[in-house]
């Protein structure tokens, strides 16, 4: 449902929509669980027309939902945190091994890069956390690479998906050259959400075919 809405429209791609499938998923699948009338189904549908038309709209209602209630949290860090929890909706269900590999290297990374909270603030952690996100990142276009090589395969969303992931990681890793002169978290956490989100593109551009 999420794939086929925002697979039509570059717009609704934007780091802003990291919102809608970060929170409101988790909230709308236990919703499911719990509902058997189609008020939740009908309500997940309206937030993705929502957010499909206007990206971000889902962040701003988040955002004013904590302002009325007085909630004080950094909104990245949460959204960071959040960033390794894995949905059906996200995954692709192709079991050749290959698609199945990008599953797994696109969660690893994911998983990584939602550790950054925790280990920043720690010198040598967050530089061996450093490594392991380089890592994942390289091991993930390898594997993008290698669905494209094989058969010749042809997705050109995917192409511009992977052609963004790459900016995004120059873009993080710019942004840690950075932090280490001026010692804004705040920066990396966005950065770091930036590319968790393009993360999720991939495997949406490669779903969106499958």
């Amino acid at each position: 449902m999420l794939m086929k809405n925002m697979s039509g429209t570059a717009d609704s791609t934007s780091p802003a929509s990291m919102a809608l499938y970060t929170v409101m998923y988790p909230v709308f699948t236990q919703l499911e669980k719990e509902d058997i009338s189609s008020a939740t189904q009908t309500l997940k549908a309206a937030f993705i027309k929502a957010e499909k038309h206007s990206p971000g709209l889902t962040q701003q209602i988040l955002l004013k939902v904590l302002q009325k209630e007085q909630i004080q949290v950094n909104y990245h860090e949460c959204l960071l945190r959040m960033a390794a929890e894995e949905f059906e909706a996200m995954m692709i269900e192709r079991k050749e091994p290959e698609f199945q590999s990008l599953n797994k290297k696109a969660h690893t990374l994911k998983r990584v890069l939602s550790t950054i909270p925790d280990e920043i603030l720690d010198k040598v952690s967050f530089l061996q956390t450093i490594k392991d996100i380089a890592g994942a990142i390289k091991e993930l276009l390898d594997i993008v690479n290698a669905i494209f090589r094989s058969q010749q395969y042809q997705n050109r969303w995917a192409m511009e998906q992977k052609k963004e992931f790459v900016k995004c990681s120059k873009n993080f890793s710019d942004t840690l050259k950075v932090y280490f002169k001026d010692g804004k978290v705040v920066n990396v956490f966005a950065s770091a959400n930036r590319l968790t989100h393009q993360t999720s593109m991939i495997l949406l551009s490669f779903k969106s075919t499958a």
